[in-house]
């Protein structure tokens, strides 16, 4: 098992649009089990993307609610008007939660490791992970879609150090 280190906010990768996967290869299925890996090996991780552990490939795993996988070159459709809001956190953020809209169902279209058609419905917390590791992706944060007196509040703690980066006190 090779659990990955997470980029925490800050690094640049965070911040890049994540190139597509062009070779379906042994180089790619490495990425993936490390994404799996990293996901399930430790308490309190509903998925990554690739970015997240430095690497900036359209690639993403998640495991949420008995529901275990991963997409490349994913593209989402379908997202439904009926929104969700519930208090969303992200590993490259450690310690801050802040409610988070996001639509309450999406579909997931990509491809696995193999270059095999892949199509994922997801409600709920799946559909919330699948929309913010996809942001991961285009370089986005879950706080970038925050509004108003929340986004204030949460960019107030980031500027004031108040997430839990290694390295920092409480």
């Amino acid at each position: 098992m090779t659990m990955r280190p997470i980029r925490i906010l800050g690094d640049p990768v965070l911040r890049t649009e994540c190139d597509p996967v062009t070779s379906f290869d042994a180089e790619l299925r490495a990425l993936v089990a490390d994404l799996l890996d990293t996901t399930v090996g430790a308490p309190g991780r509903a998925a990554v993307a690739a970015p997240q552990i430095g690497v900036t490939a359209r690639v993403f795993a998640w495991a949420v609610e008995g529901s275990q996988g991963h997409l490349v070159n994913p593209t989402l459709t379908d997202h439904s008007a009926e929104q969700q809001t519930d208090d969303e956190g992200c590993l490259s953020i450690p310690g801050l939660y802040f409610p988070t809209p996001r639509a309450m169902h999406v579909t997931a279209h990509g491809f696995d490791q193999h270059g095999e058609p892949v199509v994922i419905h997801g409600s709920g917390f799946l559909a919330r992970a699948l929309q913010h590791e996809y942001d991961h992706l285009d370089g986005r944060l879950y706080v970038d879609i925050l509004r108003g007196d929340t986004r204030r509040q949460a960019l107030r703690q980031i500027r004031g150090g108040r997430f839990a980066a290694p390295g920092r006190n409480g």
